[in-house]
């Protein structure tokens, strides 16, 4: 027996699961070659924008009270812009979460009778209650501002003349979502919002086309501000805090919209000038340095997980050929038990609570019960090896992040080894 092996069955692993995802990955060492090409080009990005800023120890420590001369975080926003080729970025601690980052947005450049139009279907569960989809307390909606939809067509492209038929004389802000959140639609590459940028500027220029960024950042080799998206939002504890940002959000987009969404966080006149960055700035720093390679880490996991459960007969999306514009996967498992069982592989894999049994619960934000496993060193980081879904029909598991490769594939074959241990499956042939 191989040394590699043993280590895989001392932690749990039966030999006949081993041996089926090892002949899985062997098939895959090809286009993970090419997968370690972007990340290469993503890190050269990355280092360039570093070196351009001139990042010195100096901007590595943080600030108290009213973080007025923080050079540290005015260097971290003016990283983040050249990496996303924005005019201006707003990157803070004081942004508590992806959520929290798309709330702010569209909060700070909407007013009273705008209309927000999402071109790309529902936006994510928890993105419902912010705009007023779902009644709550503080929403959009009880400022007057409407919400239109227009869905994506069967094949996954927008529906560029039911987008032309929807907006009216109200529409204001494109809220497009990059990654599928728990819908099984297909997740929406770089170039696809490129070109309905192009197509809803053409149709009215003051029209702002904000992308909800959240899983995509790093996954390809440009971003959808490099192709005419006005604003791209997305949560630090996601890509490009590199699993080291302990919290945080980013605003990347044109400079007059910045400056509205730095006003709405802090104050009118502060703007800006103030939020003191309590000493994360080395890891906000660090982690975007970091973040193409996880990312690169992750979409491995991410591409292993689609082929393993594929050949087992399950439905995955992205499918296991897909080109990937995000870091998730989701697997269509139609039985509650399959989920849950998923989920206490993915827990007993890591390296932060891998005793605890996950449990759905009533999560806030969400309209039934979520399971979610998630043993990680930032809480809720879903950078980190992560697996979450909603228990109802068709009880798809999305699993995303894993900070290194090799625990990402632990991972997968972990919530493999659940299923068998527990009934539900069996791995027949190798």
């Amino acid at each position: 027996m191989d040394s590699l092996k043993k280590y895989y069955m001392e932690l749990g692993v039966d030999e006949a699961v081993y041996d089926y995802a090892q002949s899985i990955e062997k098939e895959l060492k090809p286009r993970f070659e090419k997968m370690d090409a972007v990340a290469e080009r993503n890190q050269l990005k990355v280092l360039k924008a570093m070196q351009k800023n001139k990042i010195a120890e100096a901007h590595l420590s943080g600030t108290t009270g009213y973080g007025y001369n923080d050079i540290g975080r005015e260097a971290i926003e003016a990283v983040y812009a050249d990496i996303f080729g924005t005019e201006d970025a707003l990157v803070r601690p004081q942004i508590t979460c992806g959520t929290h980052a798309l709330g702010l947005a569209l909060g700070a450049v909407l007013r009273p009778g705008d209309e927000i139009l999402a071109v790309s279907g529902k936006p994510y569960d928890t993105l419902e209650e912010v705009i007023g989809i779902r009644e709550s307390k503080g929403s959009l909606a009880e400022y007057g501002i409407t919400y239109s939809q227009v869905d994506l067509l069967e094949n996954g492209e927008f529906d560029y003349e039911g987008i032309r038929k929807a907006a009216g004389s109200r529409t204001k802000l494109i809220h497009i979502q990059r990654s599928k959140g728990y819908a099984s639609r297909k997740t929406l590459s770089v170039e696809q919002i490129g070109e309905a940028a192009a197509f809803l500027h053409k149709i009215n220029p003051e029209w702002i086309v904000m992308v909800d960024n959240c899983y995509g950042e790093f996954v390809e080799e440009t971003e959808p501000s490099d192709t005419g998206a006005d604003m791209v939002v997305g949560s630090l504890i996601k890509n490009p805090g590199g699993g080291l940002a302990p919290i945080g959000g980013y605003i990347c987009g044109r400079r007059d919209l910045i400056e509205q969404c730095a006003c709405r966080l802090t104050t009118p006149g502060l703007g800006k000038e103030v939020g003191a960055s309590l000493g994360v700035n080395r890891q906000f720093l660090q982690g975007i340095f970091m973040a193409p390679t996880v990312v690169n880490a992750a979409l491995k996991g991410a591409v292993f997980a689609a082929n393993l459960y594929e050949k087992l007969g399950f439905k995955v999306i992205p499918d296991a050929s897909e080109e990937r514009y995000d870091i998730i996967q989701a697997v269509e498992l139609h039985d509650p038990e399959k989920l849950k069982a998923f989920c206490e592989g993915i827990q007993k894999a890591s390296p932060v609570d891998s005793y605890v049994t996950p449990e759905p619960w009533a999560m806030p934000g969400y309209d039934s019960d979520v399971i979610m496993a998630a043993g990680t060193f930032v809480s809720g980081s879903s950078i980190e090896l992560s697996a979450d879904g909603p228990m109802k029909e068709p009880y798809a598991v999305y699993f995303q992040g894993g900070l290194t490769y090799p625990h990402a594939k632990y991972g997968i074959i972990m919530s493999l080894q659940r299923m068998v241990e527990k009934g539900l499956l069996e791995i027949k042939t190798v």
